[in-house]
């Protein structure tokens, strides 16, 4: 899932019928029991990790360092609880609410390159909290995945064959040997 996700539209529904969507530019795995650096490794279950195990296709928002938001897909089953972090957007919809957000300051082109470039930096771009935990992105309103329209449908020129490079995860240093696998996918 975490390669299907590529390319697919993250839209955030504002009150007032006012949205702001991305492209998903970086994925990363998290593959449950097995994997250390998963927040279900060993059949952990905690009140903010039991959201990995509800059916695939619901939000895993949780919070960290006291200060930040990342956003997850729930991929698994009860069996297999696990997730796909979404780590990075290009946004295509939605930057007079970004500017808002931010005061009306202006972006200079590379601070609208990297204004979602990271897992907090686009759940702040997007207002993604934890209001959003738990919800089925199937049915929500307030925030679902969709197929790209427009100039974002088109074929993007690729690395090899699939259009994306798989690259070791980042930031999970404790987890050993499993910070080290290929589960961190970006487009080219």
């Amino acid at each position: 899932m975490a390669q299907q996700l590529l390319g697919k539209q993250l839209v955030r529904q504002l009150p007032g019928g006012l949205r702001i969507s991305g492209e998903i530019a970086e994925t990363e795995a998290y593959l449950g029991l097995e994997d250390p650096a998963c927040h279900s490794f060993s059949g952990k279950i905690t009140p903010r990790t039991s959201t990995l195990y509800l059916p695939a296709g619901h939000s895993y928002v949780y919070f960290v360092y006291g200060m930040h938001h990342c956003f997850n897909v729930v991929c698994g089953d009860q069996s297999q609880p696990e997730a796909v972090l979404i780590r990075a957007l290009r946004i295509t919809e939605g930057w007079e609410q970004i500017l808002a957000s931010r005061g009306h300051e202006p972006l200079s082109p590379r601070q609208r390159e990297t204004v979602a470039s990271g897992p907090a930096k686009l759940c702040r771009a997007l207002s993604i909290d934890l209001s959003l935990n738990r919800l089925d992105l199937t049915t929500s309103e307030q925030i679902f995945i969709e197929e790209p329209r427009g100039a974002e449908a088109l074929p993007k020129p690729g690395l090899g064959p699939l259009g994306f490079m798989a690259l070791p995860r980042v930031g999970i240093d404790y987890a050993g040997d499993a910070a080290l696998w290929p589960l961190r996918f970006v487009l080219a």
